[in-house]
């Protein structure tokens, strides 16, 4: 199998806490985190609109993208499962994504939902900074959460969920540092709108806040945590019905992750060294009011996925998006395009991602080919 090559421990733990994909020469306000792949869109379905699904029409993977869409789904049950390679385009065969998302409605007013994630990121061979091999390692990262959805009107519903997040990258003791898995908690709030009429047509609009928990250690260290992915997430989508056989879902996501930017460096090491201890020692709380404030343009901040599908008789689906995010961010800029197949309780959904950038802009999901399965249970 291939493997990252001339990796140092410290390499190492970098490549796992960055959340931009990719940066330029003029990339200066790059924001990491720790477990970035819980920002991963993970379903085949609004990977094919460009990432967006806070309130688009839901299905059985609402509860990552908005557990109080679950309501709204046209069946009483279901479960999805979805597989997305990771860096394929390079001839990874084992770094992927995998999630399982269900839910059931407990009775027209409530349900409850769970999700799993796992993230594989293969064998990598770890070495000094020499380049003296030390040994290989297989880093995997898993989440698993619980939720409950709620009617708060005709129309409003709100979903709540917790979950626990594991990521184990390097455990062991290297150069007098003590390395373990790290743990965290962390919760999500989610509203939605319904607002389709009987035929199926209307505007629906959501709100989420997600990964609000505590920070994440990967040593003995108190004073070294990262923050992990908290996001506050808005959409909307417009549903227009043609006739009995078509229709057309056209959905928008704005997203800004609610972790600061680490303080930029002046030069000065004694200040410097100040001013991110500070950074790293602030509250989870704090963080995420000074996300807002923290000295970079709040506009660069926000990430943009526009999204579209068009389905014939609820059976056939064609799918296409696009995504923004601002080069001072990451600069990830792409088109998707994706289809589904629906018939009797299953439905297969494919995405695929329009090959974007190069060398280090290049997209880690490039040219890539994502799967998702929904098995729909129960009566409408």
């Amino acid at each position: 199998m291939k493997y990252f090559p001339k990796f140092g421990l410290s390499a190492l733990l970098a490549l796992f806490t960055i959340s931009g994909m990719a940066q330029t020469a003029e990339s200066v306000n790059i924001v990491s985190t720790a477990v970035p792949f819980l920002r991963i869109s993970p379903d085949a379905r609004a990977g094919g609109m460009g990432d967006a699904g806070i309130a688009s029409t839901p299905d059985a993977n609402a509860p990552f993208w908005n557990l109080a869409k679950v309501l709204a789904a046209p069946k009483r049950s279901a479960i999805a499962f979805n597989y997305t390679p990771w860096l394929k385009d390079l001839g990874l065969n084992d770094v992927y994504l995998a999630n399982m998302a269900a839910y059931h409605k407990l009775d027209d007013e409530q349900a409850i939902s769970t999700s799993m994630r796992f993230f594989s990121l293969g064998n990598i061979q770890l070495t000094d900074y020499s380049g003296n091999p030390l040994f290989n390692t297989k880093p995997t990262e898993f989440s698993i959460d619980a939720g409950y959805s709620r009617k708060i009107s005709s129309k409003l519903n709100i979903g709540v969920a917790l979950r626990y997040i594991n990521s184990r990258l390097v455990v062991g003791d290297y150069n007098g540092v003590s390395y373990k898995a790290g743990n965290a908690l962390a919760g999500d709030v989610s509203l939605f709108y319904n607002g389709l009429n009987s035929s199926g047509e209307g505007w629906n609009w959501g709100v989420t806040l997600s990964n609000l928990g505590s920070k994440i250690s990967y040593t003995n260290d108190a004073r070294n945590k990262d923050y992990i992915p908290a996001n506050l997430g808005i959409g909307g989508a417009y549903t227009k019905v043609f006739d009995e056989s078509n229709k057309l879902n056209i959905a928008l996501d704005i997203n800004k992750l609610l972790v600061p930017a680490a303080p930029q460096a002046t030069g000065n090491p004694s200040a410097d060294s100040a001013r991110l201890a500070d950074f790293r020692s602030s509250g989870v709380v704090s963080s995420w009011m000074k996300s807002f404030h923290d000295g970079t343009n709040q506009l660069s901040s926000l990430q943009f996925s526009l999204g579209a599908e068009y389905s014939y008789n609820d059976q056939f689906f064609l799918r296409a998006g696009y995504f923004y995010e601002d080069k001072s961010r990451g600069n990830r800029k792409y088109i998707t395009l994706g289809a589904g197949f629906h018939y009797d309780f299953v439905q297969i959904n494919f995405s695929y991602l329009a090959p974007q950038g190069s060398g280090i802009t290049r997209n880690p999901l490039s040219n890539t080919l994502r799967l998702g399965l929904v098995f729909n249970i129960g009566k409408e």
